[in-house]
């Protein structure tokens, strides 16, 4: 029987935050057996940006990683914001590890084609080398990886932290029990937006299209239940789309099926 292991996607806007940051690195302590943590981070690196002159721009929510942008998300992902967590989470008894793709060469992405629009040093994953981040969780580490990636021509990529931690867990489902937790400042996925009582208890490929269809979901929640559907095709245990508050809690937020 495979051991277990829970990833949990964190979103920018609680490890932002110093009080929820605080709050969800107890949490995350506290879950048993071997675990990895993706954050985000993207409030830190527009708020760097600005006080470096450093133009901020976006398409449709997406970033424009040009070469000065890319030095600041660099800095701020795998830097400021990594480093925090990892002496959060030594400061709790968890032996962390901070990485970017390049580490150990984890995460290798290819860098996205210019279509419609060029977003630059951004990147789409191509393969994620589960054998090392195994190597790592079995020597007692949990990684904690920023949303960075590599070419393996010597670039570093900014990557959607969505799409490391579901790539990361299919590519780790061979050899754990996994189960992919997303958390951000919602208790799950919401029927109506303004009331956080509308949770929607399960999600599946056709309620999704129905609910796409429909507009019940839509926005960056879009591209998050892709990545979980996908997770569950190839291989992972269990998705859920939860608060960070309620990491560990069992019936707690959306479950992606």
């Amino acid at each position: 029987m495979k051991e277990h292991l829970t990833i949990i996607k964190v979103g920018g806007k609680i490890v932002e935050n110093s009080e929820s940051l605080n709050a969800l690195l107890k949490d995350f302590a506290a879950v048993e057996g071997k675990k990895l943590l993706v954050h985000g981070g993207g409030r830190s690196a527009t708020q760097m940006a600005a006080r470096l002159g450093v133009e901020t721009k976006m398409v449709d929510g997406r970033r424009i990683t040009d070469e000065a942008m890319l030095e600041v998300v660099t800095m701020v992902y795998g830097g400021l914001v990594n480093k925090r967590i990892v002496a959060g989470l030594q400061a709790l008894g968890i032996d962390a590890v901070g990485l970017t793709g390049a580490d150990m060469n984890i995460v290798l992405s290819d860098k996205r084609k210019v279509s419609a629009v060029d977003y630059g040093w951004v990147g789409d994953v191509k393969r994620v080398n589960a054998e090392a981040v195994a190597t790592l969780i079995e020597s007692g580490c949990c990684p904690v990886v920023a949303p960075l990636t590599h070419d393996g021509c010597g670039h570093m990529l900014n990557t959607n932290a969505d799409t490391i931690a579901a790539t990361t867990a299919i590519a780790l489902a061979p050899y754990y029990d996994v189960t992919l937790v997303y958390c951000f400042e919602k208790p799950g996925v919401l029927a109506c937006p303004d009331d956080d009582t509308s949770v929607i208890d399960t999600i599946t490929h056709s309620d999704f299209t129905r609910l796409t269809a429909d507009g019940t979901i839509a926005g960056g929640m879009i591209p998050k239940i892709e990545n979980a559907l996908d997770a569950i095709d190839q291989g992972v245990s269990r998705v859920l789309i939860t608060k960070a508050d309620a990491i560990g809690q069992e019936g707690k937020g959306t479950t992606v099926k």
